[in-house]
């Protein structure tokens, strides 16, 4: 059986109409939806506020302003961002954009390099995502860490245990109530507040 692949929502700026409507249809609708389409940096910056999207594509150069701004700031509160620009500057804004981790491809734009650049994007999303995931699973292990020493310590200092007593007496709580070491020891903190 084969793995869904998941969706990738994306926003499109794009001052220019055909721009976009070549962009979206580059764009595999089984892989990438949401597409939302915006004409320029203000209204993708509002937008923004309330949302967040796994993609952002930029079209330079925008009406309002020519977009590697706008993909530096977005370049934080996406998995991937694209800014694609003019053959003619491509290297100057390319060195640019490194940096925050912007993907710079030049017009007249290749649907195989974009197709090639998208696949990239996806796979980096993935690397990060697990990423966040673990991180968010040592941050609670560490939490847990901190609680149960916490309670280690009160029950050495209130109840005159030593460290091996304490830890035992916390393990065993925990076998016995069916409860994780983390609940042992916010309730023996609770239990013990001043």
């Amino acid at each position: 059986m084969a793995l869904a692949e998941p969706h990738c929502s994306v926003l499109v700026v794009s001052s220019s109409e055909q721009g976009a409507e070549f962009i979206i249809r580059l764009l595999d609708p089984s892989k990438y939806e949401p597409v939302t389409v915006l004409k320029n940096a203000g209204e993708a910056r509002r937008r923004f506020i309330g949302s967040s999207f796994d993609i952002v594509i930029i079209n330079t150069p925008l009406s309002d302003e020519f977009g590697h701004e706008l993909a530096m700031n977005l370049a934080e509160d996406s998995y991937g961002t694209i800014l694609i620009v003019k053959n003619q500057i491509f290297d100057e804004i390319s060195n640019k954009m490194e940096r925050f981790g912007v993907l710079t491809l030049s017009k007249p734009l290749s649907a195989g390099m974009f197709q090639q650049t998208l696949s990239l994007l996806n796979s980096v999303r993935e690397r990060v995502k697990r990423i966040e995931k673990e991180n968010i699973e040592l941050r609670l292990k560490i939490d847990e860490l901190r609680i149960v020493g916490k309670a280690k310590c009160l029950l050495i200092e209130k109840h005159g245990m030593s460290e091996p007593e304490a830890h035992r007496y916390i393990e065993k709580q925990a076998m016995d109530m069916r409860i994780t070491k983390y609940r042992v020891a916010e309730e023996i903190l609770q239990t013990n507040e001043d």
